[in-house]
């Protein structure tokens, strides 16, 4: 059966794509196999190349991976709990917390595993499943860190009308619209490589399943799927940014030409937060997918991988909770309470 990926959006449900996809995964294992290369799985080189390191390796990102998720739900507990955090701002961020905590635990655990077992195997379906839900976190923060910039863009732009157009109906249509993205453009992303046949070596340099280094085992011509991988990477990355850049240069505009310096203070401290972590993480993915395959080297893509998947989630929660005075009031506001009780 073939079934061409653009052809699909107008000929089947999205519950028939899911199962066609997941043949086709099945069939290309299948066809594999019989050209005498079975690849049923593959292995995860990580950072082998370092053998001594593995264990130092293994506990710093294990102390890491505890921060990270200890941080974000702390960020969450915090946004819930306290009336005065039960705003569109905090609605966002308690999104983005949530979106952190799942995107670091798709690769990180595994690759705890392997450090210390050295058992680097991972399955085809796996690797397939690791890919997509790095794909899909990935994508809805892109869409989420936009909306978030409309958010401040509205409350510093617009403060007068800022309770009617943030209102509770857009801020969730914004924030499912962003999951929803990362959705869409996960399928395709991944369905676009794994229905490719694997023939070459099964070893993927990188510490998990991402789309250059596997395009790299792939039998036969991949510059369609190269392609194809390149201008959904520019829609999905470039356009969310691209919102993110109008809305900062309207802020931006706003706050100059504020007559007072504490208001010019006080705004620009509601955005610096999030200025930041956009910066960590477009930074770093821009990088990471945009540049040309000249330039493909394994080494410094694990580098650039780690700043998205593992530091700046870790980095999400201190940033935020170190520069919004809202957030570190609503955790003195807890524990005073819990004293009390």
């Amino acid at each position: 059966m073939t079934v061409e990926y653009g052809k699909v959006g107008a000929k089947y449900s999205v519950t028939t794509y899911c199962f066609l996809f997941f043949f086709r995964m099945k069939t290309s294992q299948e066809t594999v196999g019989r050209n005498s290369t079975t690849i049923t799985g593959f292995i995860l080189l990580g950072f082998s190349d370092i053998p001594s390191l593995q264990h130092l390796f293994f506990s710093v990102f294990l102390v890491t991976y505890i921060v990270t998720l200890a941080g974000n739900l702390l960020i969450i507990a915090l946004t819930l709990a306290d009336p005065a955090l039960h705003t569109p701002m905090y609605f966002f961020l308690r999104n983005l917390s949530f979106l952190e905590m799942c995107y670091t635990s798709v690769n990180v655990p595994k690759m705890l595993g392997n450090l210390l077992s050295g058992d680097k195997a991972i399955s085809f379906t796996g690797c397939a499943m690791q890919t997509y839900f790095s794909f899909f976190l990935g994508g809805s923060e892109c869409f989420l860190l936009a909306s978030m910039a409309y958010d401040r863009y509205v409350a510093i732009c617009k403060p007068l009308h800022y309770p009617v157009v943030m209102n509770r109906k857009v801020s969730t249509g914004l924030a499912a619209g962003s999951w929803l993205s990362g959705f869409l453009m996960s399928f395709g992303h991944t369905s676009m490589v794994f229905i490719l046949p694997f023939c070459r070596s099964h070893e993927i340099n990188h510490f998990f399943c991402d789309i250059p280094p596997l395009l790299k085992l792939a039998c036969g011509d991949t510059s369609r799927n190269e392609m194809a991988v390149f201008m959904v990477a520019m829609s999905f990355v470039t356009f969310p940014f691209m919102l993110i850049l109008m809305s900062y240069v309207c802020i931006i505009s706003t706050i100059l030409r504020m007559p007072s310096e504490e208001g010019r203070r006080k705004s620009f401290s509601t955005c610096s937060s999030h200025l930041v972590v956009v910066t960590l993480f477009y930074g770093s993915a821009c990088i990471m997918y945009l540049k040309p395959n000249s330039s493909y080297s394994p080494d410094t893509d694990k580098f650039l991988s780690l700043s998205y998947t593992v530091i700046t989630p870790m980095l999400n929660p201190i940033i935020y909770s170190l520069r919004n005075k809202e957030v570190k009031g609503a955790f003195w506001r807890m524990v005073r309470r819990r004293r009390f009780l």
